[in-house]
């Protein structure tokens, strides 16, 4: 009901440099019902983000592992996105959005349940632990093709559910509850994963396993059964909320054409600036994303000798303001420009990165924080200025903004090796970097739609001058 009475909510603004007609509803009253499902599945992929992410400290400690391998977590979670996006981009357009959500959910349930099999093995020392760490790595794998098949639909599926003009409001309404699920993924992993792992530190482990092996191997038996109890109950909520979706009826907006023609759309969408441009922008944005709230807990257990649970309450702060900040963006998109957003949000994520580099004890730890509120709107208006604009062509070019998130497979070992080499506040510049280059891309959006809106009065003038001769 509070999801309806919101999108439901009129609409005055600026998507771009066009403004929204007022009175203007941002979803049509017959497609809420399946707009609000729809929605509930950012809740549920916010969930499996969010818990993931502080299992790279947990990995890291129970397998004695280092920063960049640990990170190697983030690489299997989000090489899924690339693997899958493409297909599941040619079953949506093949067949219909609900087929796609049904695959999604599927993997993503199958993944979840892979971690059982997953923690049933036990290394039998700190140096034999690359064996079990990779069939975690194959279950995050799995689970992230589910959520790729998820994103590639949902997403585009949440822009059709109305007129183009209300499409990125729309879109940004849909994800402003996705940290909603993520704040609960980080909650479980503090309270049920972080806070009851056994307080040994990687060389207490090492130390045990040469004195005591066997208590060495039941420490660590115990702490993978604790990473696994998360994943094998999300596995079988995920497998419920599949049959929902089989039993539901979903709005049909997809276009009747179900031909494919691959090369002629990546054709079109290849000479479409504002997306191919886009594209990078996601990947620069997430790989921010992903490095900032990966590593704020090792930012406070080395800057600040915080625990990794309260570490971790940190990073739940942080996404409280993500959060709050996000329906604050949704409501500033009445009145700026989606490319101003953009480019102040990441000028000031790159300043706030630059804090959390140069300044001491809790106020870098608050700069960091900081960061999630202009990571906030940029994941939404990135994919609907990418979008804007493509028609039908949108199923399978949303595959391309959905393998950007594959940035988040690449940048964090490149942030985990910094650390190893160098130390946790100069890995900083990594994220630093990704905002700039989203900050820039959100200034040409705004000049280059400047262009377009000089270039159409020019056209408009003489055509009213000769109706007036």
């Amino acid at each position: 009901a509070i999801l309806a009475k919101t999108c439901l909510s009129d609409t005055v603004g600026a998507q771009g440099s066009r403004k929204i007609p007022r009175m203007a509803q941002i979803v049509p009253s017959e497609h809420l019902f399946g707009f609000s499902l729809v929605t509930a599945l950012f809740a549920l992929w916010g969930f499996a983000n969010d818990v993931t992410n502080p299992m790279v400290s947990a990995f890291h400690t129970i397998l004695s592992l280092d920063n960049t391998e640990s990170a190697l977590v983030q690489t299997a979670f989000y090489s899924g996105y690339c693997f899958m996006a493409i297909p599941a981009a040619l079953v949506i357009k093949r067949f219909t959005y609900k087929i796609g959500v049904l695959l999604g959910l599927t993997l993503y349930s199958l993944g979840c349940l892979l971690f059982i099999p997953a923690a049933s093995q036990v290394p039998s020392g700190p140096e034999r632990t690359g064996g079990v760490f990779a069939v975690f790595l194959l279950a995050y794998f799995v689970m992230t093709c589910g959520l790729s098949f998820l994103e590639t639909t949902a997403n585009p599926y949440i822009l059709s559910m109305g007129s183009e003009e209300t499409a990125t409001p729309r879109l940004n309404t849909a994800q402003a509850f996705n940290p909603l699920g993520s704040l609960c993924g980080m909650f479980v992993a503090r309270t049920f994963v972080l806070g009851e792992l056994n307080k040994d530190t990687e060389s207490d482990r090492e130390g045990l396993f040469q004195t005591d092996p066997a208590k060495y191997r039941s420490i660590t038996e115990e702490d993978l059964g604790i990473i696994r109890t998360p994943y094998a109950v999300l596995g079988v909520v995920v497998a419920v909320v599949t049959i929902g979706f089989l039993c539901a009826r979903l709005p049909k907006t997809e276009n009747q054409d179900k031909r494919i023609d691959l090369s002629g759309t990546l054709g079109r969408i290849a000479k479409k600036p504002a997306y191919v441009k886009g594209v990078f922008a996601q990947m620069f944005n997430v790989s921010a994303q992903i490095c900032c709230w990966t590593f704020i807990i090792q930012y406070g257990e080395s800057e600040l000798s915080l625990s990794k649970s309260t570490a971790q309450t940190f990073n739940i702060v942080a996404m409280v303001v993500f959060l709050s900040n996000r329906f604050v963006c949704t409501y500033l998109l009445r009145f700026v420009s989606a490319g101003m957003l953009l480019g102040v949000a990441g000028l000031a994520g790159a300043l706030f990165c630059l804090g959390a580099i140069m300044l001491p004890g809790y106020l870098g730890l608050s700069s960091l924080i900081a960061v999630s509120a202009c990571l906030s709107p940029m994941f939404p208006t990135i994919y609907g200025i990418a979008l804007e604009g493509l028609g039908d062509d949108a199923k399978l070019a949303s595959a391309g903004l959905i393998m950007a998130i594959g940035g988040g497979a690449l940048f964090p070992p490149i942030q985990g090796a910094v650390i190893d080499a160098i130390s946790i506040r100069v890995s900083f510049l990594v994220p630093l970097a990704c905002f700039v280059a989203v900050a820039v891309f959100g200034f040409d959006t705004l000049l280059m739609r400047g262009a377009d809106a000089k270039k159409s009065l020019g056209a408009e003038q003489p055509a009213e001058k000769q109706e007036t001769a």
